[in-house]
Parts: C-alpha cells; structure tokens; sequence
C-alpha cells in the first residue's frame, strides 16, 4: 500500500492549520477568513478544496473536531482544533519551507525555454507588454502597502517579496529585450532553420 502524501504539502492545507492555530473553528468560517485576508494571492484557493483540506488534515491525525455547533436554522458545523502533531508538523514543514529553496516550476519560465519558436520580433513586442503589465502590477502592490501603512510591515511581508521579484523580473525582461533588439540575427536565425524543417 503506498505512502498517503502529507497534506502540507499543499499550500490550503498550510494555511487552514496555521490559521486554526489562532482559534478553534468551522469550514465555513476559515472560508470567511481566508477571503478577508485574500489568501489567494499567495495560496491557489478555491471554496470547494477547503472542505477536502479539512478532511485530509483530520485523516492525518493535524487537526480534529472540537465541538459541532448549530445557529438558527443553519446546519449543525463542526468546528476544529489543531492537534499536539499537527502544530509540531506545521512548524517542522514551515521551517523546510522558509529555509530550503526549492524547484518551483513557473510557466514563465518554461516559455523562455522554448522562446525560439517565435520571430525576434514579436518577442520583443510581447515583452514590451509583458514588462507594462509587470509595472503596472508593481504600482498595484506597493500603492496596497502604502494603503496598509497601519499594519504591522511584518504582516505585509508577502507584498515586499512579490514586489522585489516583480521588479527582478522586470529588469530581466528590458536586458533579454534590449539584446533581442540589438542583435536579432541570433535568435532570427535559429528561428529560420527550426521551420525550414
């Protein structure tokens, strides 16, 4: 029988067991918060995993149910604690997390990879867009913290991060321009024997 994979390995999971490390509480009031702190500008968030996230922590043995409480006509909620493991296992896989670099595969990234398809010069116009549109994500990043100037800069350490390598990517993308531009020979040229094929 394989190995079940550790649910904190997916990034929900994560947050559901830090942000029930605060207090004890139901789906749907993670939900809730997890969309007030706009979780799913760091995490890939979607409503309907959250309840299979629950499920997967509570097999592991990371969180298990408090209590079931029920308001009004609602239905009954269950409302879950961490366990002793699953603090122990969040601080272990934070620590891997925040101290060992690991391979993340980006489509960015995969692209440049294979940018040789392309003419050199819709490569260069397509990073023309692709660096106005990572301007205009840095302004968008940084007028959010200048917004956030009450809370703790600790708090916003995510906003820093992306803006920093946003702007490390914008200045990649005008160098790679500016090369293809000043010699498009290069790339043109391995472009013309791929599809002379």
């Amino acid at each position: 029988m394989a190995a079940r994979r550790d649910p904190l390995h997916n990034a929900l999971a994560l947050a559901v067991l830090a942000y029930l490390i605060e207090r004890p509480m139901h789906p749907y009031e993670l939900g809730k918060l997890l969309k007030e702190r706009n979780a799913g500008r760091s995490i890939d968030y979607k409503h309907a995993s959250l309840y299979m996230v629950v499920e997967q922590l509570t097999r592991a043995g990371y969180i298990a149910p408090q209590h079931t409480e029920r308001e009004g006509q609602r239905p009954e909620r269950t409302v879950y604690r961490p366990t002793e493991s699953g603090t122990s296992r969040l601080h272990e896989r934070m620590r891997e997390l925040v101290s060992v670099p690991a391979k993340e595969y980006r489509q960015f990234e995969a692209a440049l990879s294979l940018i040789v398809v392309l003419p050199p010069q819709d490569v260069a116009d397509l990073l023309d867009r692709r660096q106005r549109a990572l301007a205009e994500q840095i302004d968008q990043q940084r007028a959010f913290v200048r917004a956030a100037d009450d809370v703790e800069p600790l708090f916003q350490i995510e906003y820093h991060y992306r803006i920093e390598l946003l702007e490390a990517e914008l200045r990649f993308i005008e160098r790679f321009r500016d090369r293809i531009r000043a010699d498009p020979a290069a790339l043109g040229q391995f472009w013309q024997q791929l599809h002379a094929r």
